[in-house]
């Protein structure tokens, strides 16, 4: 993102706390001014492209990066197949050299038999000529297994180069996407009066705190936290002091981060290495009930798992929320909840624990990217 677009969006959205949670109903708008359940519909809109396009990139880096891990192995078992097959080469040109100087004067195994005086040695000898036949069998059968196998090497290295290049096509594709869905943002940003954003924040802080208490009179998590295990702890302390650092999209600290970037981040500093995107990581991590939460888990938003945060206890999330936030302690329900996971489902829960200590202002600032009714539909 350009340093000017960034501090625009973060600089109007943050000052309007934009909202976008379940909405009470709307004070009427001056004369002229465009309701505000209506410009927050197009917000919601837009915050949802932008998130959409944002795991799109993320997933298309995650994709770029086994690829080129898989280029650089192919690479280096080309070169290793190249030796050997150098090494296999050479033998198969001194053997050849051999059997031409040998030929013209060489008897054959039956013949030496017959002329020998010493039948015994002579089969003796026989045996030691077989195996340097099975020998010059072997090298030839090495020369071109190694012959077969660069060339398969080499194939599959043009195609793992192919699919680089495509991806980090697609990857260019993604970036230029989501630049313009934030600018799309900016736009809409820009053109809101003072009264409209004041609007909208008292909106967003209404609609959290309804949204919240349905949540928690549901009885959908339990009355009490369990106990985190030692890289829940870990992974939790860590994403703590990540606060009132700003959301980038595809970032991955250590100045700012996105959603799934500040989890995956977490949980490999707590020495558990999780996938990059909220989508992955839904889909590959052990899932837990809600009313089984403990601080560390991780707690996926929105019906194509687009968002997602780190469970803190009591009914609350640390979490990036979206362009123009910051990381901050939100409701668990700032955004409709998809489930949760666990990255380490074999980690024992610690006998004590101490919450970490929150700083001051820890819970200011916008929660939610988009409204419950318009989640993502990719």
């Amino acid at each position: 993102m350009s340093g000017r677009l960034l501090r625009l969006v973060c600089t109007a959205a943050t000052a309007a706390g934009l909202v976008l949670a379940p909405l009470p109903a709307a004070a009427a708008p001056e004369p002229g001014e465009r309701p505000v359940a209506h410009l927050l519909t197009d917000l919601q809109r837009l915050y949802r492209a932008a998130e959409k396009a944002t795991e799109a990139y993320n997933d298309t880096e995650e994709k770029l990066k086994r690829r080129r891990a898989q280029a650089e192995r192919l690479d280096a078992e080309l070169a290793r197949t190249r030796l050997t097959l150098r090494d296999s080469r050479g033998a198969a040109a001194r053997l050849a050299r051999q059997q031409y100087q040998n030929s013209s004067t060489a008897l054959s195994p039956y013949v030496r038999l017959l002329l020998a005086r010493d039948p015994q040695r002579a089969l003796d000898q026989g045996h030691v000529i077989g195996r340097l036949a099975r020998d010059r069998a072997e090298t030839v059968g090495r020369l071109t297994g190694s012959e077969k196998r660069a060339d398969e090497l080499a194939r599959r290295a043009r195609e793992a180069l192919d699919a680089q290049r495509a991806l980090a096509a697609r990857q260019k594709k993604a970036r230029d996407t989501v630049l313009d869905r934030l600018r799309d943002v900016e736009e809409m940003i820009a053109s809101l009066s003072p009264r409209q954003l004041a609007a909208l924040a008292a909106f967003e802080k209404d609609g959290t705190a309804k949204a919240q208490e349905r949540f928690m009179a549901s009885g959908a998590i339990g009355d009490d936290d369990g106990k985190p295990s030692a890289g829940g702890d870990r992974a939790l302390r860590f994403a703590v002091d990540q606060l009132g650092k700003p959301y980038e999209w595809g970032a991955e600290g250590p100045a700012s981060y996105d959603c799934s970037g500040l989890t995956s981040v977490a949980w490999e500093r707590a020495g558990t290495p999780i996938p990059r995107t909220s989508q992955e990581q839904w889909a590959r991590l052990k899932r837990v009930p809600l009313d089984q939460l403990r601080p560390g888990d991780l707690v996926v938003y929105f019906p194509e798992a687009t968002h997602v945060a780190m469970y803190l206890g009591g009914g609350m999330v640390v979490q990036a929320p979206r362009p123009g936030a910051a990381v901050k302690v939100s409701p668990i329900a700032a955004n409709p909840v998809l489930g949760a996971v666990r990255p380490d489902p074999g980690g024992r829960p610690l006998a004590h624990y101490a919450p970490p200590r929150l700083p001051a202002g820890a819970a200011d600032g916008a929660d939610a990217g988009y409204g419950a009714a318009h989640a993502p539909a990719g």
